[in-house]
C-alpha cells in the first residue's frame, strides 16, 4: 500500500523560490488530506487486527472484537501504518470529533446509570462491523462488548443448522445471564439484531437499562421479522434481487439460510460507506439463518415493555427504507427517535462519528 508519510519527506536539493513555494503549497494540501483521513487509519488498523485475530482464534466460542488501547493514536515514527484516502467527502453530519471533545462537554461516564454498551450485529454481519464504534466508545471511557451471534462472525456454528431464534441469540443470552445482577447494560441492535435484542429484553429486562435500535427490526408482540419486511414489498427491488436462498435440506424443503449477492452489497447496504469497509464486509459477511427470521416474538408489557427504547433512523437506507422505519416507530413508539442524515444501512461505516455522538447522548438521558 505504500507509506504516504513519504509524501512529506523533505527534499534536500536546492530549489528555486517558485519551486519552494509550490512544495510548501503541496505539503499543506497533503497535510490536510492526512488530517481528514485519520479515521481511515483506524479502519485499516482495526481491519488488520481483526483478520489476525481470525487467523489465531480457536473456533470454540463466540468472541468480541476489542480495539487495543491507543491503536488509533497517530504514530509519527517511520513504521506507522500508511494512511488511506477516500473519494467520499466528509459530510457535516459526520464531523470529525475526537472522543475527548465529547467528554469535555460534560459527559461523566462514571456517573451514568451504566457505561456498558453491548453491540449486536445484523443479519450476515458480525462483531467485526462495530470496530469503529468500539474504538470511539472505549476511548471515551465506556465499556464495550460486541457479540457474535450463532453462525456469525468468528462463531463456528453452521448457519444452515440454526432452527430457532433462541439458538441464534444464545451467545447474547449467555452473556446477559452471566452478567451480575447489580449490573445493567445498554443494548444496541442493528438490522435483524433489533429482533434479537427484543428477544433478550423479554428475558432480562432487569439487566437492560436502555435498548437502541439502529436501522433495525423493532417488532411488536406476535410479529416476526418477516412480517415487518413484508410490509415494504414493492418499495425496494434491491433486497429480493440480492437474496440467494440456500437449501441445505434439499430443494423440496424450506430454505435454511440466505446469502446476499456480493455484487449488490454496495448498493443495498453500503451506498454511503468507504470502499475499504465495503471490501471488509464482502470478505467477512456470512449467511443469514432463515428460521429465526420467520419466528414470531412473544413480547410482554411487564418485561419487554419496561425497557426504555430508542430508535436511530438512517435516512439514506436502501435495505430498510425510512418509510418502513417510520412504520415500526409508529407501531411501537420508542421513548425517542433520532435521525442520521447521510447514513446508509450501515452507519457504523458511513457515519461513525455521528453515530457515536448519538450513542453517547442516549447514554446520558435520565
Amino acid at each position: 500500500m505504500g507509506n504516504l508519510c513519504a509524501l512529506l519527506k523533505p527534499n534536500h536539493h536546492e530549489q528555486s523560490p517558485s519551486s519552494s513555494k509550490k512544495l510548501r503549497s503541496t505539503s499543506r494540501r497533503e497535510k490536510k488530506k492526512l488530517d481528514d483521513a485519520s479515521i481511515r487509519e483506524q479502519a485499516i488498523a482495526a481491519a488488520l487486527l481483526y483478520k489476525q485475530h481470525q487467523q489465531n482464534l480457536q473456533f470454540d466460542r463466540s468472541s468480541s472484537l476489542r480495539y487495543p488501547n491507543g491503536a488509533s493514536k497517530r504514530n509519527n515514527g517511520s513504521n506507522s501504518l500508511p494512511r488511506s484516502s477516500s473519494s467520499r467527502a466528509r459530510s457535516l453530519t459526520d464531523p470529525l470529533l475526537q472522543p475527548h471533545q465529547l467528554l469535555n462537554q460534560g459527559v461523566k461516564v462514571d456517573d451514568l446509570e451504566t457505561n456498558h454498551f453491548v453491540l449486536v450485529h445484523g443479519g450476515g454481519f458480525g462483531a467485526w462491523c462495530w470496530y469503529k464504534t468500539i474504538a470511539l466508545l472505549e476511548e471515551s471511557g465506556y465499556k464495550v462488548a460486541a457479540i457474535d451471534l450463532a453462525g456469525s462472525g468468528v462463531h463456528s456454528f453452521d448457519t444452515n443448522n440454526i432452527t430457532s431464534l433462541s439458538q441464534y441469540v444464545k451467545p447474547l443470552t449467555d452473556f446477559l445471564e452471566k452478567l451480575p445482577e447489580s449490573q445493567k447494560v445498554i443494548l444496541v441492535g442493528h438490522d435483524f439484531g433489533g429482533a434479537c435484542i427484543s428477544y433478550a429484553m423479554e428475558l432480562f429486562p432487569h439487566k437492560i437499562s436502555k435498548a437502541v435500535f439502529i436501522a433495525a427490526a423493532m417488532p411488536t408482540n406476535g410479529q416476526s421479522t418477516l412480517d415487518i419486511i413484508s410490509k415494504q414489498a414493492g418499495s425496494n427491488d434491491l433486497m429480493p434481487q440480492a437474496q440467494i436462498f440456500l437449501y441445505a435440506n434439499g430443494n423440496d424443503r424450506p430454505p435454511t439460510a440466505f446469502d446476499l449477492d456480493k455484487s449488490l452489497l454496495r448498493d443495498l447496504l453500503f451506498n454511503q460507506s468507504p470502499a475499504k469497509d465495503v471490501a471488509l464486509a464482502s470478505v467477512s459477511m456470512r449467511s443469514v439463518p432463515f428460521a429465526p427470521v420467520l419466528e414470531k416474538l412473544s413480547l410482554s408489557a411487564t418485561k419487554y415493555g419496561t425497557v426504555r427504547r430508542f430508535y436511530i433512523k438512517t435516512l439514506e437506507d436502501n435495505a430498510i427504507p425510512t418509510s418502513l422505519q417510520e412504520n415500526m416507530i409508529n407501531a411501537g413508539p420508542p421513548e425517542k427517535f433520532f435521525h442520521l442524515k447521510g447514513a446508509d444501512h450501515s452507519p457504523f461505516f458511513s457515519k461513525p462519528q455521528a453515530l457515536h455522538k448519538l450513542l453517547v447522548e442516549i447514554s446520558t438521558i435520565l
